[in-house]
């Protein structure tokens, strides 16, 4: 088993093109089933964008043998320089954009002992009290306001609210945290990065000029929360509160603590990883139940009983996040495929869930589907979600407010999709539901009829 380039039937499927994660899902889809029937590792030239250095191209692990195995063995399949681009991160985007994700062990694992204070059994029970009230608030508001957009009025709502919360961010911040952490995932989308949406941009590489505007947008973004979270703190070194920025700029029982820089970068992570994984795996959610009625009605039947492994399966069907990198170290093999030292390798999560010799029906939407191991949360090692317990949590919460409270609600039309070959986003989806109050008149007209 070796890496070779792409067969005749794959070229029309170029994942370096981002005009390929504008195509419909059955075609991304296909492509990454004809990567799994390979015999080697497809290898995909990347096209050099200005002002960066980028290695040939990547070797994309579409089988979920592979993702795990790459996963699990850090010592091969490396977090450095880069995690979360394919070319290599200039210096400018390193200051706000170097987080733990980008680094391995021992200071990976070093800062990950200082941050998972945020999710010690204490703080999460403190948290998750405030998870059901603020999604009960948000369901509140939607209904007063009427559907517009579930993205806006729910989805995306909760998400950030709580991991503000968590931080000790204070309310009036929380609309321009969520302006910028858009900004920051959506840097390979027209609307958030201001390069014009044309042919070159869609097939090839964005001119020199559209390249630095989308540049400064990103880096405005990342500037605007390090600052903010960098002056909260200055405030709170030496005089701690409750939150999680207190608790990572005061040293714990082992004298640990974050740098200003650290704390900042982290924030970021947080506040983009947590946020966009389960506002839009939220946002699915409500998309694959008015997709599948018949698995609504499943869930409907035995709620409690079923909604755990409900949410595992929107997460597999999904997969929020698409992909992560990792740098092969040295000369080695993946499951008999011969890689080099300075390789890249993807891990392209969105293919190792649908993988054939893994899941019965891979492409069918089962809540019911046992056993699930997908790797929507990441593969197993080191940087396995810290925070996939609260993500599971807030979806749990929402799909309970929303599918007991307004058990008509539905997605209507076309979703608007993020453009992304990193996040599977939905930026905006019309809804609808009947407000409580008609569902009261109905029942009592149906009642009144029958009598």
């Amino acid at each position: 088993m070796t890496s070779v380039a792409l067969p005749p039937e794959l070229r029309e499927y170029d994942l370096s093109e981002m005009s390929f994660w504008t195509r419909p899902e059955s075609h991304r889809q296909a492509a990454f089933g004809l990567m799994r029937e390979m015999d080697g590792l497809a290898f995909v030239p990347i096209k050099k964008l200005p002002f960066t250095r980028s290695k040939p191209g990547f070797h994309a692990l579409a089988r979920h043998a592979d993702v795990i195995e790459a996963s699990r063995t850090a010592e091969l399949f490396s977090s450095e320089p880069t995690t979360n681009t394919l070319t290599e991160m200039p210096a400018w985007a390193a200051r706000f954009f170097g987080s733990m994700i980008n680094m391995d062990d021992p200071r990976h694992a070093q800062i990950r002992r200082v941050v998972s204070r945020a999710f010690s059994p204490r703080v999460l029970a403190r948290v998750e009290e405030d998870v059901q009230r603020r999604a009960t608030r948000i369901v509140d508001e939607m209904i007063a306001e009427g559907p517009e957009d579930f993205v806006a009025q729910a989805a995306a709502r909760l998400p950030v609210e709580v991991i503000c919360d968590l931080m000790g961010i204070p309310d009036r911040y929380h609309g321009m945290v969520l302006r910028r952490t858009n900004e920051i995932l959506g840097y390979s989308d027209p609307e958030y990065n201001g390069i014009k949406a044309d042919e070159r941009y869609f097939t090839g590489t964005p001119r020199r000029r559209d390249f630095l505007l989308g540049a400064g947008r990103l880096v405005r973004a990342g500037h605007d929360l390090f600052r903010l979270v960098k002056r909260l703190g200055e405030e709170r070194r030496g005089t701690p509160g409750e939150d999680l920025i207190s608790k990572l700029v005061n040293a714990n029982a082992d004298g640990e603590s974050l740098t200003a820089q650290e704390t900042g970068s982290f924030f970021i992570l947080l506040v983009t990883a947590g946020n966009e994984t389960t506002r839009n795996a939220i946002a699915h959610a409500l998309r694959l139940f008015t997709e599948f009625p018949e698995q609504r009605r499943l869930l409907m039947e035995d709620f409690d009983g079923r909604i755990a492994g409900a949410v595992e399966e929107v997460v597999r069907y999904a997969t929020p996040v698409i992909q992560f990198r990792r740098n092969v170290t040295r000369d080695c093999e993946l499951n008999g495929a011969p890689l080099k030292k300075g390789d890249i390798v993807v891990l392209i999560y969105t293919s190792a869930n649908r993988d054939e010799a893994v899941f019965t029906d891979p492409h069918a939407f089962d809540i019911l589907r046992s056993p699930n191991p997908h790797v929507g949360f990441g593969g197993p090692g080191p940087h396995y979600c810290m925070g996939a317990h609260l993500a599971r949590r807030e979806i749990t919460v929402m799909l309970r407010e929303l599918l007991t409270r307004l058990p008509d609600i539905r997605a209507e039309g076309e979703s608007d999709r993020l453009i992304s070959h990193f996040i599977n986003g939905i930026k905006r989806m019309p809804f609808a539901f009947t407000p409580p109050e008609d569902q009261d008149e109905t029942r009592d007209e149906t009642q009144e009829g029958r009598s």
